[in-house]
């Protein structure tokens, strides 16, 4: 039986860092509290549920809404390119998940940014280089690579591509926990309106407690 909640929170985790790589590329801007999350996101190695892994369902509610768009109605133009960035990182976790050797070194590799990352910040720019050098070693490997569109000046500054890489490790992050729960790329196909449904109702609650 599908948790189609735990499902929702995911592909939300997954929507939330194709935004931010959009807005890092377009704009060399990000809302740091969702920068944050998806750094957070990578240190949680043995998390007790999926809202763990971000620190609270209330922590993807921007991801949320950008879930609901997009489950609503796939065309939606907004959102072209974060809507390839979320499917191009399911491919690559897909691809990341067949190697045991690079999922090795990553897990160590998070590990020592872990300390790093409670002696500085989550959002301190050591970390973030640190994290994309991860990123660069391991899943900037693969013949698959995304393809980030945006402006060259913001993509050529050292800081925001290390943010970028982040995200999209983020993502990845994500994806993995997407894959746990038991999601498939058709999932979003034959599975939408289960999956809108959570997601309006996450929505709902997290909307309901903030009042």
């Amino acid at each position: 039986m599908s948790n189609w909640r735990d499902q929702a929170l995911a592909l939300a985790g997954i929507f939330q860092s194709a935004v931010a790589v959009e807005r890092l590329a377009k704009t060399g801007n990000a809302p740091a509290e969702q920068l944050e999350t998806g750094v957070y996101s990578l240190f949680q190695t043995d998390p007790g549920s999926a809202d763990d892994v971000f620190g609270g369902a209330d922590k993807l509610l921007p991801g949320l809404k950008v879930s609901r768009q997009l489950l609503q109605s796939r065309q939606h133009p907004e959102y072209t390119d974060c809507l390839r960035y979320a499917l191009s990182i399911l491919y690559l976790q897909r691809q990341l998940s067949k190697k045991n050797d690079l999922l090795s070194i990553i897990g160590s590799r998070l590990e020592k940014a872990k300390t790093q990352a409670e002696h500085f910040s989550f959002g301190h720019e050591n970390v973030f280089s640190n994290l994309a050098s991860i990123y660069s070693d391991t899943l900037s490997t693969f013949r698959f690579r995304i393809q980030v569109l945006g402006d060259f000046n913001f993509l050529q500054q050292q800081r925001i591509a290390n943010q970028i890489r982040t995200m999209l490790f983020a993502g990845v992050r994500a994806a993995t926990l997407w894959r746990q729960l038991g999601g498939r790329r058709l999932h979003l196909l034959f599975q939408r309106k289960k999956l809108l449904a959570a997601t309006d109702q996450l929505i709902a609650q997290i909307e309901s407690s903030n009042i």
